[in-house]
């Protein structure tokens, strides 16, 4: 194991009006340790990840969590950043640092608080994290691009629109259940297929319901070296961690198909010593449907082109081959980018020691998740195992 979580905590996402940096880091940096059943003098270092990029004013975030308790005053505290795989990141670095024998308990923390900047700088920000000289100019929107993805991919394999919707209808069903996520509401099929006043095309073939919201929100967990698990009430070990980054430019590259995706894929799996039948489900990053769509062909459920399949055939549904994003994912939870990567953690966590805010996916011991930075850029794939 290259280490064990033994606590957590995550806020609700959305719209928290009543929040902002300082509180939210505070608050799931002192839940989670307590969850921990650890003494905050007993962490040796802190990690915060964290976006920014002009989102919030405060840009040097990493010493609020020392303000969750005095014990933590001059313990090292680093912010990390990967555009949306930022959480990932952070969570790599703890590991790391567990393994290179530097530290024996590492508190995590992932946040972001977007609502309160104007949409437009917001878009700003976000597209920062895409190849700028590709881009429009001032139109350049993570929207337009993955509109793009979605235009090539139905170019080359046909109107998938249909697929797209029965992504988005299983999310929102399944974040109707989650009380953490953003969007707690069912919206059906027919409601997600059709374009409408309330579900307008947004770029290319992408409707309303095919994008993730603009969230705030932390989650926080606590990694230990596995000698710090054994007191543990309860151990979720980090069983496998790939990274896999691929070149910004999206010119070049098949953007139908994921290939850091794939190999980030491949390289945890095999470092696990599993395959992909052994997970019991997977949180995986769908910031768009299309990127969902695209990550069941790259992570080896389906062949190339195939990924509609394992919707008609109900694969990915809770009860089906491989549950994917039983929490709602980023499309219903809610997708607070530095925050994203922790939660889809500690998402999977709650799953496997059954006590999961969303649906329960029964009798699950072994979660894979897939967190990206950019378009298919910064690709992270982590393999979690319930311990204890």
């Amino acid at each position: 194991m290259l280490g064990h979580i033994i606590g957590w905590a995550h806020t609700r996402f959305g719209k928290l009006d009543g929040e902002n940096l300082e509180s939210l880091v505070v608050r799931v940096a002192a839940d989670a340790i307590a969850d921990a059943g650890l003494d905050p003098a007993d962490i040796d270092e802190i990690v915060v990840g964290h976006f920014n990029q002009g989102l919030d004013p405060q840009g040097f975030p990493a010493s609020l969590a020392l303000q969750a308790d005095g014990a933590l005053r001059f313990k090292p505290a680093t912010r990390v950043e990967n555009a949306c795989a930022t959480g990932s990141a952070a969570i790599r670095q703890a590991a790391m640092a567990i393994g290179s024998g530097r530290a024996r308990s590492v508190l995590v923390v992932g946040v972001e608080k977007m609502t309160a900047a104007p949409a437009a700088q917001v878009q700003a920000s976000l597209a920062s994290a895409s190849y700028l000289a590709e881009g429009d100019g001032g139109d350049l929107s993570f929207a337009g691009i993955f509109g793009r993805i979605a235009q090539l991919y139905f170019q080359r394999y046909g109107d998938q629109s249909d697929a797209l919707a029965r992504i988005a209808a299983k999310n929102h069903r399944n974040g109707a259940a989650n009380p953490l996520a953003h969007m707690q509401k069912d919206l059906g099929f027919e409601f997600c297929r059709t374009v409408s006043d309330r579900n307008p095309l947004v770029a290319g073939p992408l409707r309303r319901t095919d994008c993730s919201m603009v969230s705030d929100g932390a989650a926080a967990l606590v990694l230990v070296h596995g000698d710090v698990a054994v007191g543990a009430a309860k151990s979720v070990g980090l069983r496998a961690q790939a990274q896999a980054n691929d070149v910004l430019p999206m010119g070049g590259r098949d953007m139908t198909r994921f290939e850091g995706c794939a190999v980030a894929w491949n390289k945890a799996l095999a470092q696990a010593g599993l395959g992909l039948d052994d997970l019991d489900f997977v949180e995986t990053h769908d910031c768009f449907t299309i990127a969902e769509l695209i990550e069941y062909e790259a992570m080896g459920l389906t062949p190339p082109g195939e990924g509609h399949r394992a919707l008609l055939e109900g694969w990915t549904e809770v009860g089906g081959r491989l549950p994917v994003n039983p929490s709602g994912g980023l499309k219903a939870k809610g997708h607070p980018i530095g925050a994203t990567g922790v939660s889809m953690h500690v998402m999977t966590a709650m799953q496997l020691m059954g006590t999961a805010s969303g649906i329960q996916v029964p009798g699950a011991t072994k979660g894979g998740i897939f967190n990206m930075g950019g378009a298919a850029v910064a690709n992270y794939v982590s393999v979690l195992e319930r311990v204890r």
